[in-house]
Parts: C-alpha cells; structure tokens; sequence
C-alpha cells in the first residue's frame, strides 16, 4: 500500500507540470498580472477540469494494477504452498523407502546368503531407482501409445491382435513318404520314384486373429481364428506352389478367475501336449505316430482348484463333433458320418495337476473319451480312449515331455494311423461285418536349452494298431485300402532364435512304417525353416 500511495506522489506532479507545460497561455496570465483576469480564469478553469479528468483515469488505472497485484500475489501464495507440500511428500517417501532399503539390506546381510555391498547400498541409490522408473514408466506410456495408434481396428471397435507365422520349409527326402513336404508314412516305392526328392513350400504359413471383447458377468471375453494354406493345391500348373487357405481353429471364451468356458473348433483338450517341430506346423509332430491331435468341433468348460500358489487342480469336461475319420462324399455338402448317424456327441474329460509356475512348472494329466458309430443296418460299436500327458522340467534347461493313450476306433483322432474299424466287405452289404479297431500310442520328447537362443530337441512316436484285430480280416476294400500295422517316427532338431520375432530350425526326421504284407518301409527326411513371427 505504500508503494501504491509514493507512485501517486511521484505521478501527480507530473501530472500537473505536463499541463502547465502545455499550455503558455496560462503561464503568460500568471506573469502578467491583472491585466486579462477573465480569459485567463477560465483558460485555468479549463485546465484544472482536464488535469481531473487525467488524474481519475490514472487513479482507474492504479486500481487496476492493484487488483491484479493482489491476485498476483495469491496465486504466487498458493504455488509455494502446493510446492512446499510437494516437498514435504516426496522427502516422506525418500526416507520410507530408505528406511525399507535399510531393512532388506540388513536382513539379507543377517541371512545365509548375505548381499555383497555395492552401488546399491550408497545413499544415492534409492535416487537412481526413482530415476530410473520414472524413465521405465515413461518408455512404457510411450510403448502403450505406440501400441495403441497402430492396433488393427474392427468394425465391433474391440482390441484385434494379428499373428502369425510367415515360414519357409527347405526339405529333401530319402525314400518314398505319402507327402513329400510334411510326410506322415514312409511307403512303398512306386515306378516313377528315383529314391528321393528335393523341394521347398510356404504352404505351412499361418495367419491369426484374437478379439479382445468386453467383460460379461464378470467374464474377460475373447475369440480367435487361426488359418494356413495346407488345404489341397487348386488344378492349373505348378499349383503346388499356391496351396489354398484352410481353417485350423476358431474359439470363443468367457474366462473367470478360476472357470472357463470356451466354444469352437479346437485342439483336443484330453490330449493337449504336441512336440515341437518347425518342420510340422500344418500337422503336429507324430501325427498318425502317437500323438492324438484332430481340430475337432466342441463345447467345454474348464476349472481351476487351487491348493497353494504353486498347486491346482485343472478339471475340464466338455462334448465334441463324433468325428470317425471318414472322407466327405462331398466337396460341397456334408453328409452324416458314422458318429453323427449315432444321434449323440463325443464326451470327453480330463484332469491335471499343476505344481509350480511358468515353463518349470510339473504338469501331470489323465483323459478319457467316449463316442457312439453307426455303421449301418445295425453296426454299432462303442469308441472310446485314455489318455495320459506329462511336463516334467528335469533341470532349469532339460525337459520331458509326453503322452500315451490306448483305445478303439480312434481314425477321426489320428489314432490307428486313421483307421477306425476294419471290415470283412463293402459297408453297403448287410452281411459284412465291421471291427473297431483296437490301437496304441504314444510319444515323448526330451527338450535341452543349449542357451537363451539355441535349443535341441529329440523326440520318438509311435502308433501300434492290433496285430490280434489286423488277423482277423484278409479281405480289403477298395485299392487304396491299405493296412499299415505299426508306424513310427523319430526327430532331431536345433531351434535358434536370435531375435524374439526370427525363427531359424535345422531337422532329420526318420520314419519306420510296417503294412500286414510287406517289409517295414523307411523314409528320411532333411528340414529346414526359416521362419517370421507376427
């Protein structure tokens, strides 16, 4: 307030010399007397009412500059008080989180394995750790904005996640095999064949989809679609090279904390494990060799008994497509198999325990299957399986893995080498009789993580039909009606990734396969992948 009242002090006069200074007029009358009384009164009348009226504007403008002093002044108040609390917090916590440094330290230092003092322990460090996430919290705010501005947008406006997989197989074969880029069979040698062959393909390629969706009674929502171009080659030349596209599996989940329930074409959730082979990817590894793997139509639900935060309980129980393994009668109408003339689905269900967390987690599973044929005029039979599967972690980089089942009438599962039943005849004659074939299989995998990068993987499955049902029929059916009564397949195989996204993969397959009438076939196969994640 004094400061206001000294500048009106200094103004005024100014104020006032500027007026007098303007006007000679008024000077000369106060100089010459009484002489011109009149016109000089009211020039100086004249100039006291504009002396006034410049003295009100600037007192206007000086209460101006006061209001807005004053607000100055309390906004600059109320600044230090927010900093000063600012302060005072952040020194609460400097010293919580030092006084918590403090006591790990002391405890590890007290404890069997005592920390070595370093860097860590000067009193800057808890500064460097604030520093130092705060730079991580900024990188990953800059990461989610990046991630956000390049997600694939869907006409629901949910999250859409692409993946993939963009893969190069270079193959060369020695023997005959039923498919020369990804073989299931070694077979006999035909004609035409020179005891081996060479080439490469791109068909094992494979495109996804996941749709995050929204929350529904408390249930995270999601879908996914997965596709290759493993379904056939179209009939123009050289149309091995353009295989056409070809669905795998397509789901739709609501996950609770502890319950699932997931609907679509999937896996088979009683045999879950697979080996792992870049060199077969449109097909498992072992497929029609032990391993049990068809993408199969299905309703389950899944749930989870924990015991500790290491230990649960997975029970999962669901129905399936009855699937017999039966070729279409069609390429563009579906007629009833075996399994759907039975008027009922397949029901399956299995159980495992889970004991630790992450890839060192022990997995131990049983499974069971059960499905209803009709084979016509009367011919049923009852298909059924179990299953077993492990995951034992036998060292931090050495893990086995595996399965096992036994069955009957298992072809529309990959079991039986893809036979369900024998028959003595055509299946359009009344009087021919149909066998569910009895089968075995199983294979295992030992897995070794050479280092972060490079693993080594060896692995050996087999399918073994029943010699005892195999005997009891010598009349087939058809040309290609053949009966292979064991096949087994071995692998080794390096996997190297030097980056999260680049897959490279060396392979040497083997595969032994035995018909009822001829001497056991062998094939060998040389992989190799070069490989794209998405």
């Amino acid at each position: 307030m004094k400061q206001h009242n000294r500048l009106e002090c200094t103004i005024l006069p100014i104020a006032l010399m500027a007026v007098l200074l303007g006007n000679p007029d008024l000077c000369r009358c106060q100089t010459a007397g009484h002489v011109e009384v009149a016109p000089q009164t009211e020039a100086l009348s004249e100039s006291l009412r504009d002396l006034q009226a410049r003295t009100q504007e600037l007192k206007s403008i000086l209460g101006a500059m006061r209001a807005e002093a004053a607000q100055s002044r309390e906004e600059i108040r109320n600044l230090h008080n927010e900093v000063q609390q600012t302060r005072e917090e952040l020194a609460s916590m400097k010293g919580q989180i030092t006084k918590l440094t403090s006591q790990q330290t002391s405890t590890a230092e007290s404890g069997p394995y005592p920390i070595p003092k370093g860097p860590l322990s000067r009193p800057d460090a808890t500064d460097q750790r604030l520093a130092k996430l705060e730079e991580d919290q900024q990188l990953l705010g800059a990461k989610v904005d990046e991630q956000y501005q390049t997600k694939v947008e869907s006409e629901s406006k949910y999250r859409v996640k692409l993946s993939g997989i963009a893969l190069l197989n270079v193959f060369g074969n020695r023997g005959s095999v039923d498919s020369i880029d990804l073989p299931s069979f070694a077979v006999r040698r035909g004609p035409l064949d020179t005891g081996g062959s060479f080439g490469a393909t791109v068909r094992q390629t494979m495109l996804g989809l996941e749709v995050i969706g929204p929350t529904l009674g408390g249930a995270r929502t999601s879908a996914e679609i997965h596709a290759d171009f493993f379904g056939g080659f179209p009939a123009t030349g050289d149309g091995v090279t353009t295989g056409l596209a070809r669905l795998r599996t397509v789901t739709a989940r609501m996950d609770w904390p502890h319950t699932s329930i997931v609907a679509g074409q999937d896996a088979l959730f009683f045999s879950p494990q697979s080996p792992t082979s870049f060199a077969s990817l449109a097909l498992p590894a072992f497929s029609y060799s032990g391993n049990l793997w068809k993408w199969t139509p299905q309703l389950r639900i899944e749930h989870s008994l924990k015991f500790t935060d290491v230990s649960s309980l997975m029970v999962q129980a669901g129905i399936l497509d009855p699937l017999a393994g039966e070729y279409p009668s069609d390429s563009f109408q579906r007629s009833p198999g075996a399994g759907e003339r039975a008027r009922q689905p397949a029901y399956a269900t299995r159980f495992s325990w889970n004991h630790g967390t992450n890839e060192h987690a022990v997995t131990l599973g049983a499974g069971a299957y059960y499905s209803r044929q009709d084979w016509g005029f009367g011919r049923t039979l009852d298909a059924w399986a179990g299953t077993a599967d492990w995951n034992l972690p036998l060292s931090s980089r050495l893990y086995l893995t595996g399965e096992f089942y036994r069955g009957r009438a298992l072809g529309g599962l990959g079991g039986g080498s893809g036979r369900s039943i024998l028959t003595s005849g055509s299946l359009t004659d009344p009087g021919t009789s149909v066998l569910g074939l009895n089968s075995t299989g199983g294979w295992s995998q030992l897995k070794f993580e050479m280092t972060e990068k490079l693993e080594l993987n060896g692995a050996f499955g087999e399918d073994d039909p029943s010699a005892a049902d195999l005997r009891r029929f010598s009349i087939r059916q058809g040309a290609n009606y053949v009966l292979q009564t064991r096949n087994q397949t071995a692998f080794l195989n390096f996997v190297y990734r030097p980056f999260s996204n680049w897959i490279f993969s060396t392979e040497y397959r083997r595969l032994w396969t035995s018909e009822t009438d001829h001497d056991k076939s062998r094939a060998d196969q040389v992989n190799v992948g070069v490989g794209v994640l998405f």
